[in-house]
């Protein structure tokens, strides 16, 4: 447990401690340092001061299914209980006017809609905290960078650029603009936080629980995306031709592609699919067939992160341009039953824009009935940012929260309270099998690597 939490004593053998000398550079290093834990304490009062109910009041701030001048977003909820979906989008983010910051996140495990709403709460709040230190000075920036640097190699983010900027992945980052390194250094940040939250939780039972995050920063032309799991982000642009055509910016990070296979298969755990669904590769632990989990990154599942699931983002970089339209963030219930293609044109042939998002789900739905009679439909989300606003008008906020209401209870949430989402068949569970364990089994089930 905890693999992806094992580098935060890496900042200290920072090289900028000893670069300098003497009393004068003390009392200078002193007073940039009071400066640094000032901004400190203001992002963390920031962070601790928005409770539920202060977070639900920011303006531009939209959590529920509505709509606003650049965007629109929807949820519904399946056939399997519970929607383990959350979403997010907010506008002026970080008191920037021209910054908007999207996400969608799937929840799975018993208490899936729990982690998942706790992200969509908490992951914005820490990753504006840690853009603020970020943009504070060059001294710091190079520390994060140390910090970072010193990760091993399953602990730090993959980093894909737009092929339109880069026909490499190779490409040195410097290229890019300034603000893909302060972002791309406040994502890996405020995700590993996130993460360790999670594990250290009181109130939710994260070990077999967790959900999935995919995220996006938009500063003007400047779009940064942080990928968790099997969520997914298309753009919707148009081609030389003037035809509209869907780009994706995000990958779908299952356990079997090779970069995801080969950290797992290091750190012992197994990846294979059941007889009945070839298609579905899934993650087990090494001498027990749980959790078969479908993906390979996700935000708690502390039962698997000793054995290859990690929690790091994969950052993905893109400029927009005049052609780019909109850009659809989604949870996996869109995806298993429609294209690319299909989505950018239900969003693009949408009678307005405020119910893009809405229009896209309903076509979702209607698609899992006509593909798979049989099965429970999945909970379904979707945020449409358009890129061009042509309006100005204030959120629409929908009376319908689907299930998504505030976290009141004060008390932890244990595996053997009835929950009804993984009853049924569907056509594949994110979650397959989850094992009931004891606080005894828990230390047994992740001991057996040490004994390795």
């Amino acid at each position: 447990m905890g693999s992806c939490l094992s580098s935060d004593g890496g900042g200290g053998r920072s090289s900028l401690g000893s670069s300098a000398s003497g009393p004068g550079s003390r009392s200078k290093k002193g007073k940039k340092a009071g400066r640094r834990r000032k901004r400190r304490n203001s992002s963390s009062r920031y962070e601790s001061n928005h409770g539920d109910d202060q977070l639900h009041k920011i303006p531009g701030r939209m959590f529920l299914n509505g709509a606003s001048g650049i965007a629109s977003l929807f949820s519904q909820q399946g056939k399997k209980g519970t929607n383990q979906d959350a979403m997010i989008v907010w506008e002026s983010f970080g008191s920037k006017k021209d910054t908007v910051f999207c996400g969608v996140f799937d929840g799975h495990g018993p208490f899936g809609h729990m982690v998942a709403r706790r992200v969509r709460d908490s992951l914005p709040l820490k990753l504006n905290s840690h853009w603020e230190v970020s943009l504070e000075g060059g001294e710091l920036r190079q520390s994060s960078i140390g910090t970072a640097g010193s990760m091993t190699s399953e602990e730090t983010a993959t980093v894909c650029v737009d092929e339109e900027l880069m026909p490499s992945i190779d490409l040195e980052e410097e290229k890019l603009p300034g603000v893909f390194t302060t972002l791309k250094e406040s994502f890996l940040k405020a995700f590993k936080v996130m993460d360790k939250e999670l594990k250290l939780s009181p109130k939710i039972d994260c070990f077999c629980s967790g959900t999935t995050a995919v995220t996006l920063v938009k500063q003007g032309q400047d779009i940064l995306i942080g990928n968790v799991g099997d969520s997914r982000a298309v753009l919707g642009t148009r081609d030389h031709n003037d035809c509209l055509v869907a780009v994706q910016l995000t990958e779908d990070l299952k356990p079997n592609l090779p970069k995801e296979l080969e950290r797992i298969h290091r750190h012992k755990g197994r990846v294979f699919a059941l007889q009945d669904e070839p298609e579905v590769a899934r993650v087990w632990l090494p001498n027990c067939d749980s959790p078969g989990l479908a993906m390979a990154r996700a935000f708690g599942d502390f039962c698997l992160k000793d054995f290859g699931l990690i929690s790091e983002p994969e950052i993905s970089y893109h400029r927009s341009t005049e052609k780019d339209e909109f850009i659809v963030l989604a949870t996996d219930g869109i995806w298993d039953v429609l294209s690319n293609k299909e989505v950018v044109d239900i969003v693009a042939s949408a009678p307005a824009r405020s119910i893009a998002s809405r229009s896209l789900v309903e076509h979702a739905v209607r698609a899992w009935r006509l593909r798979y009679p049989t099965s429970k439909v999945d909970d379904c989300a979707a945020v449409c940012l358009f890129l061009d606003p042509k309006i100005d008008d204030p959120p629409i906020i929908s009376s319908d929260e689907n299930g998504d209401k505030p976290e009141t209870s004060p008390t932890i949430f244990r595996e053997s309270e009835d929950w009804s989402a993984l009853e049924g068949v569907t056509r594949a569970n994110t979650m397959l099998t989850l094992p009931r364990f004891e606080e005894g089994e828990r230390q047994r089930a992740v001991g057996k690597k040490a004994k390795k």
